[in-house]
């Protein structure tokens, strides 16, 4: 479900080079040691993360803050659970892999048009985690507020 949608997979060092990162989407984001770099979007049960962004900088300003986070700053809430867990931010991106569904429209725009699209990327977001949870009965690791502690409230480790 979805699968067309998005992306190829590619190597989270690659993550800017989709067409369109510009634009407000849906990412998902897996760990796996298997490469799959370049094949098409699949539900996987490596997938850690699925977030949105409707910012104006879109998927590339999301995945910037992302980044920053897991390389030990602020600023990303899933990011900062992941860093809890992958502490050495070059072992994660080895193999951290990333997906985006991309929705055109102007950010900054209030036309309804814009809006409405705006909303869309939302509601795919959820649709997304709903069918996620269909087929692994969970929502990915990071997702998980209640059992994944983020770094920056544990003072690095427990």
């Amino acid at each position: 479900m979805y699968e067309n949608k998005f992306s190829p997979w590619r190597l989270w060092p690659r993550r800017d080079e989709t067409l369109g990162v510009e634009y407000p989407g849906v990412y998902v984001l897996a760990y796996s040691k298997q490469n799959f770099s370049g094949k098409p979007f699949t539900w996987r049960k490596e997938v850690i993360y699925v977030g949105m962004t409707n910012s104006i900088t879109g998927i590339k300003g999301r995945l910037k803050q992302f980044d920053n986070t897991i390389a030990g700053k602020t600023g990303h809430g899933g990011a900062d659970r992941v860093r809890y867990k992958y502490l050495n931010y070059g072992d994660l991106v080895k193999n951290l892999y990333v997906a985006v569904a991309l929705f055109k429209c102007n950010p900054r725009s209030n036309k309804p048009k814009d809006l409405k699209i705006m909303g869309e990327v939302t509601k795919f977001e959820y649709l997304c985690f709903a069918h996620f949870v269909e087929m692994y009965g969970e929502l990915p690791e990071f997702n998980n507020k209640k059992e994944s502690p983020k770094y920056s409230l544990t003072a690095g480790r427990k």
